[in-house]
């Protein structure tokens, strides 16, 4: 059965419905300021920043560094997935 993962925070849940009702601690808009958003994409064995291009192995460790190609600015936001 696979996991559904947050976009935001990379934390996996085992459904959906899991994931969306608690709040996300990486959330654009704030700390726990809004719920986790399903990553959309295939679960895989290494992930990419849709800004940077760099490779990660988990969506937990892309997120939780900053990316020096943001669109907010350098290092003005996380690493982001792409599909």
């Amino acid at each position: 059965m696979a996991k559904s993962y947050c976009k935001h925070c990379g934390s996996s849940f085992p459904n959906v419905r899991a994931l969306t009702s608690s709040t996300c601690m990486r959330h654009p808009d704030g700390p726990y300021k809004g719920k986790h958003v399903l990553y959309e994409g295939d679960e895989k064995d290494r992930y990419t920043c849709k800004y940077c291009g760099r490779d990660f192995s988990t969506i937990r460790e892309m997120t939780s560094s900053t990316c020096m190609r943001h669109p907010a600015g350098p290092y003005k936001g996380k690493h982001s997935p792409s599909l």
